[in-house]
């Protein structure tokens, strides 16, 4: 349960975030994206660990970037 509600925050926040990503060019937007994205999965693969959640975030912003680049 608990696991659940962090998840549905850390979703939360990062729509909240990425309201902010209007006047970003696309490299940007897409890292960010990445990142938020990544951190909520990590998040939820390692049951709340904080070392998952960061690791999530740091692997989801790498392809955000990337994908950005194209």
């Amino acid at each position: 349960m608990k696991t659940r509600i962090v998840a549905a925050a850390l979703a939360a926040a990062s729509l909240i975030g990425l309201a902010g990503c209007a006047g970003m060019d696309r490299e940007t937007a897409s890292t960010v994206g990445g990142a938020a994205i990544g951190g909520v999965a990590g998040s939820a693969l390692t049951g709340g660990s904080a070392v998952g959640t960061v690791g999530g975030a740091a692997l989801g912003g790498y392809i955000g970037n990337n994908a950005g680049k194209r």
